[in-house]
């Protein structure tokens, strides 16, 4: 990222598509079409990890750090390469276009996995399924296994599981692989349909010349099948318990702060293997983006630990990690790792060191730059630096236009008008944070789609600190017109991104 470029982040869920919720499909292609249109360098996505309804959907909420998210699967390519037929898509309920209905969506798509899975059973093992199941055996093969006995038992999570199966006695595994070999063989055949799809895709993208920023979440969830068969890697008890979980103490989004409820790192644990398990993630992610964002970067150095009986996060406490211990040991074993590092909230000197001495860009937040602070806020478009990615928002805030409309406190709004020499009427106030972003000194620049077309409240992607309602908002194809298209391919050429 040293040279000028912009681009848009849209998580694959929002594409449109005629199967309830954005896939790997026609949608995803005509998006990097625009992109490529627009001469945009970069699309932000979310991760791609599966979600489940326990979780609210959220992409950072994952029964696994590797596997995939079944419901992105394009029904529409399965049918190109035979895993479908025409008529099997024909039984499709009636979808809302503009948001997306998880229930409804899963309930369709394992419908139409189970057939593939069946026409799978009797064909021939298609070239490259074998090599994609060798290449990623050193998580596909537990998260499988872990898939296969969460739907035999219940969906109840692994710490309920009979104690043979919790402490993963090698016996029992064994027995159970065996009796759950069908459930396990679906599993992975479903793992490689969304690798053939997403690598397509990615293919797709390099040649229109856009390249993909991947999202990572730092933490995993508790029932997950990394907890599951790493134990001794997390801070739980002789009963493999959370003995505590990671949260942020109260801040902008929240004024008891966030209890995620992830179990948080042995990271002396971790250094005794090397930072095996890290390394194997960190790998894993960056063969499928160009960049991948590691989200929380700065629990990497100090951590908000909060015991696991606690209802909110107030009660927590920071607690130093070894950070540089970890990124010392990436760098030798992956050198020139594209990393992003998440920096927002409450961040020490400490961290930025090390994003120096690394030379991870931060991110830079237009949202949050008209404080009291203007002059010197850090965020500000007359502050910003060249290594770091300057976003009108992200997922987690609003869009600016419903930030403006809804939450910006008049102060603000006169101090956004004072910056700009004049008063912004709402209906402008998204692309005027757009021009600013663009006309900034940094490299690069990003920023939602919502934002790229003056949407309101209502496309916002997520709430912090809330769980009904989140990553939902799906994009109307019909507003990326030819003149969408064409006022952002002016700008990118008037401040040189393109």
């Amino acid at each position: 990222m040293d040279t000028r470029g912009s681009g848009i982040l849209l998580h694959i869920t929002s594409l449109p598509s005629d199967f309830g919720i954005g896939d790997l499909g026609p949608g995803a292609y005509r998006f990097v079409d625009f992109l490529a249109e627009t001469k945009q360098s970069y699309w932000q996505i979310l991760p791609l990890n599966p979600t489940d309804i326990e979780h609210g959907f959220s992409p950072y909420h994952s029964i696994s750090a590797f596997g995939f998210n079944p419901l992105l699967i394009s029904p529409e390519i399965l049918v190109e390469d035979g895993w479908l037929l025409k008529e099997d898509l024909v039984s499709a309920p009636g979808f809302s276009a503009g948001r997306v209905d998880y229930g409804k969506v899963s309930a369709f798509k394992n419908t139409l996995l189970n057939k593939a899975y069946e026409r799978f059973e009797r064909s021939t093992v298609p070239s490259g399924y074998e090599e994609f199941c060798s290449l990623h055996s050193y998580w596909l093969d537990d998260f499988a296994l872990f898939a296969a006995l969460k739907t035999q038992l219940g969906g109840r999570p692994w710490s309920d599981w009979p104690r043979d199966m919790r402490d993963r006695d090698a016996d029992a595994i064994e027995r159970m692989s065996k009796e759950l070999q069908h459930t396990i063989q679906k599993e992975r055949f479903i793992q490689y349909l969304f690798f053939n799809q997403w690598m397509a895709l990615q293919h797709y993208c390099h040649q229109k010349g856009i390249k993909i920023i991947g999202d990572m979440p730092i933490y995993v969830i508790y029932d997950s099948a990394d907890v599951w068969l790493h134990p001794g890697l997390f801070n739980l008890d002789h009963e493999k318990r959370p003995i505590t979980v990671a949260g942020v103490p109260p801040d902008y989004f929240s004024e008891t702060g966030q209890l995620w409820g992830n179990p948080v790192y042995r990271w002396d644990a971790h250094k005794e293997t090397g930072f095996d398990w890290w390394i194997q993630r960190l790998k894993h992610n960056l063969g499928l983006f160009d960049f991948v964002r590691v989200d929380h970067f700065r629990g990497f150095i100090g951590y908000w630990e909060v015991p696991a009986n606690e209802k909110t996060a107030i009660n927590g406490h920071w607690v130093a990690a070894p950070g540089e211990d970890l990124l010392d040991t990436l760098s030798r074993v992956l050198p020139n790792a594209a990393i992003i590092a998440e920096d927002l909230g409450v961040i020490t000197p400490e961290v930025t060191e090390i994003m120096d001495r690394f030379g991870f860009p931060g991110m830079k937040l237009l949202i949050f730059a008209f404080g009291n602070d203007l002059p010197t806020n850090p965020y500000a478009p007359h502050n910003v630096v060249q290594n770091c990615i300057v976003y009108t928002g992200t997922h987690d805030n609003n869009t600016i236009r419903g930030w403006f409309e809804n939450e910006a406190p008049p102060e603000v709004k006169e101090r956004i008008f004072r910056y700009m020499g004049r008063e912004v009427p709402a209906e402008e106030i998204s692309m005027t944070f757009v021009r600013l972003a663009m006309m900034t000194v940094a490299h690069t620049v990003i920023f939602p789609v919502q934002d790229l077309l003056g949407l309101g409240e209502e496309a916002r992607m997520n709430r912090p600190a809330t769980r009904d309602g989140n990553w939902e908002w799906r994009l109307d194809v019909k507003l990326l017109d030819k003149e969408a298209s064409r006022i952002l391919r002016e700008m990118t050429e008037l401040y040189g991104r393109g």
